[in-house]
C-alpha cells in the first residue's frame, strides 16, 4: 500500500493519533518510567495539539490562540470519550510549572512590544479609552457576580470584574495587522489604550489579589489595605522603570565585553526573572515585573551587544514564547469542564459576563475624543480578553480564601467561555466596522 503523503493528514486525524499515543503510552504502566519520561509525552502532545488547533484557527481567519485554547477544551474532556491518563496533565506539577514559565515569558514579550517612552506618547485619547475600557468592565463584572452569584463573596466578584477589565494587546494587534490598518487613526488609539489598560489592568489584579490574601490571613478589608495595595503596585511599576531604564543600557553595556556566545538571550531573560522575583517579593504577580522588564528594554540599549551576535532580542525571544506560552493555552483549556455547562446557572453566568464583557470595551470608544475617529472601531478592538484574561483568571484558580478556591471550577469556565467569545468576535466584527469605515471614505 502507497504511503499517505503528510500534507493529506487532516488535522483532526492528527488529533486523534496523538490521543492514541497518549493512552498507549500510559497503558503500559509508569513504575519504571524516568520521571522526565512522562512529562515528555505530555508536552509532545500539547504541542502538536496547539500547532494543530492553531492551524484549523489560522484556516478560519481567526488568532490562533483560539485554536490552543479550543483544543485544550477537547484535550480537557476526551476522558469522557475513554482517555483519562489526559486528565492528569491538568494537575501534572512539572507541567504547570512550565505554563507559569511561559506567561511569564509571554508578558515579557508583549512589553517588549512598547517602550515606556511610547507609553507616555500615546496620548489622551488612548488614556481616556483605556480608563473607561477598565472601569466600566470591572463594574459591570462585579455587578453580575453579585447578582448571579450572591453567596460567593465579594472576592470573587472583584476577580470577576478584573477579569473583565483585561485587553488582549497580542491579539488586536494582529488582527489590526492581518486587515493591513495598524497604521489608522484608530488603530493608534486601540494599540495605545491597549497597553495602557494593560498596565491598570495588572494593578487591579495586585489590588485584588493582595486584598484576598489579606483577608485570608483573617485582617479586615479596608480602605487602607487596598491603598497599600495600590501604592505598592504603583510604587513597583514607577521604580522598576525608572531604575531599569537607567541600568538596562549599562548592564547589557558590560555584557558585550563577555566572550560567551547566546549572552544577549540570557541577560535579558535573567533581567525579566529577576524583576518578576522582585514583584513577587512585594507582594505582586510575578507578571508584573515580566511586564515591567519588557517595556524597559529597548533596541539602542543591547545595539551594540545585537550587533555581535547578529541577531536581534525579539528573535531570540520568540522560539521560547513559542514553546511555553501554547503549554499555557492548552492547559488552560483543559481545565474548563464542559460538564458545568449543563448548570443553567453556570451556562446564564457564562451568556451574561460575554455580553457584558462586550458592551463594557464597545462603550469605551466613547473616549475615543475628536473629529473625524471612528469610535466603534475603537471600542471592537478592545474587546479581546485574549491571553491577558486567562492570565488573570489563572491567579484566581492560585488563589484561596478560608480554604477554597476564590474561583471555582464553574466560575472559570464560564470566565473561559466570556474569553473565548470575545477572541471569536473581534475579527470579523473589527473587520466588518473597518470595511464599513474605509466604504464612507470612499463615498466622500
Amino acid at each position: 500500500m502507497p504511503r499517505q503523503p503528510l500534507r493529506a493528514l487532516k488535522p483532526r486525524t492528527l488529533a486523534v493519533g496523538l490521543g492514541l499515543l497518549a493512552h498507549a503510552a500510559f497503558a503500559e504502566g509508569d513504575a519504571h518510567l524516568d520521571p522526565v519520561a512522562p512529562v515528555a509525552l505530555a508536552l509532545a502532545v500539547i504541542l502538536l495539539a496547539a500547532k494543530v488547533g492553531g492551524d484549523l484557527a489560522v484556516r478560519l481567519k481567526q488568532p490562533a490562540v483560539l485554536g490552543e485554547l479550543l483544543v485544550g477544551v477537547l484535550l480537557g474532556n476526551l476522558a469522557l470519550l475513554g482517555f483519562p491518563h489526559l486528565e492528569s496533565y491538568k494537575s501534572d506539577a512539572a507541567l504547570d510549572l512550565l505554563a507559569r514559565l511561559g506567561v511569564v515569558v509571554l508578558l515579557f514579550e508583549v512589553g517588549l512590544e512598547s517602550t515606556v517612552r511610547q507609553m507616555l506618547q500615546v496620548g489622551l485619547r488612548s488614556l481616556a479609552v483605556a480608563v473607561v475600557g477598565v472601569a466600566l468592565p470591572f463594574a459591570m463584572g462585579w455587578a453580575v457576580g453579585a447578582w448571579l452569584l450572591p453567596t460567593h463573596g465579594a472576592a470573587v466578584h472583584a476577580f470577576l470584574g478584573a477579569t473583565l477589565s483585561a485587553t488582549s494587546v497580542g491579539i488586536t494587534a494582529r488582527v489590526l495587522k492581518d486587515l493591513d490598518r495598524s497604521q489608522t487613526t484608530e488603530s493608534r488609539i486601540i494599540l495605545g489604550a491597549a497597553v495602557i489598560d494593560d498596565v491598570l489592568g495588572l494593578v487591579i489584579l495586585a489590588v485584588v489579589a493582595g486584598a484576598i490574601g489579606a483577608a485570608d490571613r483573617g485582617e479586615a478589608l479596608g480602605f487602607t489595605d487596598i491603598g497599600v495595595v495600590v501604592a505598592k503596585a504603583l510604587g513597583f511599576l514607577g521604580g522598576a522603570l525608572a531604575l531599569g531604564t537607567w541600568l538596562s543600557p549599562r548592564l547589557f553595556h558590560l555584557a558585550s565585553r563577555l566572550k560567551a556566545t547566546g549572552v544577549l538571550l540570557a541577560v535579558a531573560l535573567a533581567f525579566c526573572f529577576l524583576l518578576a522575583a522582585a514583584a513577587q517579593a512585594v507582594g505582586l504577580a510575578p507578571i508584573v515585573g515580566a511586564f515591567a522588564a519588557g517595556l524597559i528594554l529597548e533596541d539602542t540599549h543591547f545595539a551594540e551587544l545585537a550587533s555581535k551576535e547578529h541577531h536581534s532580542l525579539d528573535s531570540l525571544i520568540h522560539p521560547i514564547g513559542a514553546f511555553l506560552s501554547p503549554v499555557f493555552f492548552v492547559l488552560m483549556g483543559m481545565r474548563a469542564d464542559v460538564r458545568q455547562f449543563q448548570d443553567a446557572q453556570v451556562l446564564l453566568l457564562a451568556l451574561v459576563l460575554t455580553v457584558v464583557a462586550i458592551a463594557g470595551k464597545v462603550l469605551a470608544g466613547v473616549g475615543a475624543y475628536g473629529k473625524g475617529v471612528d469610535r466603534l472601531t475603537v471600542g471592537l478592538g478592545m474587546v479581546p480578553r485574549g491571553e491577558v484574561g486567562l492570565i488573570f483568571a489563572n491567579v484566581g484558580l492560585s488563589l484561596s480564601l478560608k480554604g477554597e478556591p476564590v474561583v471555582s471550577a464553574a466560575t472559570y469556565g464560564a470566565v473561559l467561555f466570556t474569553v473565548l467569545a470575545t477572541t471569536l468576535v473581534t475579527p470579523p466584527a473589527l473587520r466588518w466596522s473597518l470595511g464599513r469605515q474605509g466604504a464612507k471614505v470612499a463615498l466622500g
